[in-house]
């Protein structure tokens, strides 16, 4: 099964973060293949990210080096986006 890498870019305080995160956590069970790291915007390697993906709100979510959203997003067009990784992986292979 092919890993499925997701970089959550956040700040502290940041209340669009705080949700994605608690989606990440009920969505996880249902892909085990996803890698999920968490980069605070403040930092050098988040300033490269912003810069990188052009991410102009938090939290940017990007899924296998690809902007897929930023300011936040819903279960299903997390769950949907997933799901079409996890098929064109399988395809892949």
């Amino acid at each position: 099964m092919s890993k499925i890498n997701l970089t959550l870019v956040t700040k502290e305080g940041c209340v669009h973060c705080a949700q994605t995160k608690e989606l990440l956590k009920k969505i996880q069970p249902e892909y085990p293949e996803l890698v999920v790291e968490e980069i605070d915007m403040t930092t050098p390697q988040g300033q490269e990210l912003i810069s990188k993906f052009g991410i102009m709100s938090s939290p940017g979510i990007i899924i296998n080096d690809e902007l897929f959203s930023m300011g936040g997003t819903t279960g299903k067009e997390l769950g949907e986006k997933l799901a079409t990784v996890r098929l064109q992986a399988r395809q892949q292979q």
